[in-house]
């Protein structure tokens, strides 16, 4: 059984954003599966340098429908996109020093980027979208 199921909760009704933050619930479950296999650090490398990669996609993907339509929340938006690539690029940095403990700390950090970001901030530019035709 996956540790995060995907749900209807975490679409914005954009086919191809809904796909990209699928990949991300992937990500976490690929790293639950790693921890309780005991086999995390082995995961890790994978899944810290997926981050920085997905946020490199992802986030152009949103910013260019943002902008495109001129979304009046482009500049807040970005700037939550801005401490996930930072952290991401942080995390990946420091587990080519040291990987003890970032597993934890990884699995966490995705799953608030979950709950906070996609079913939170994204929200607010989905309607908006929505309205412009874009699904």
């Amino acid at each position: 059984m996956a540790y995060f199921e995907w749900s209807d909760e975490l679409s914005v009704n954009i086919k191809k954003i809904d796909e990209q933050h699928h990949r991300l619930v992937e990500m976490i479950n690929e790293l639950y599966e790693g921890m309780k296999s005991k086999q995390a650090n082995d995961i890790l490398s994978k899944i810290l340098t997926g981050m920085v990669e997905y946020a490199k996609t992802h986030f152009a993907t949103e910013e260019t429908y943002m902008a495109t339509y001129k979304f009046p929340g482009l500049a807040e938006h970005k700037a939550e996109h801005a401490i996930f690539s930072a952290k991401a690029v942080d995390m990946l940095a420091r587990y080519k020093i040291n990987p003890a403990y970032l597993t934890a700390e990884t699995g966490l950090f995705l799953k608030r980027w979950l709950s906070d970001h996609i079913q939170g901030t994204d929200k607010l530019y989905a309607p908006f979208l929505n309205d412009k035709g874009i699904y």
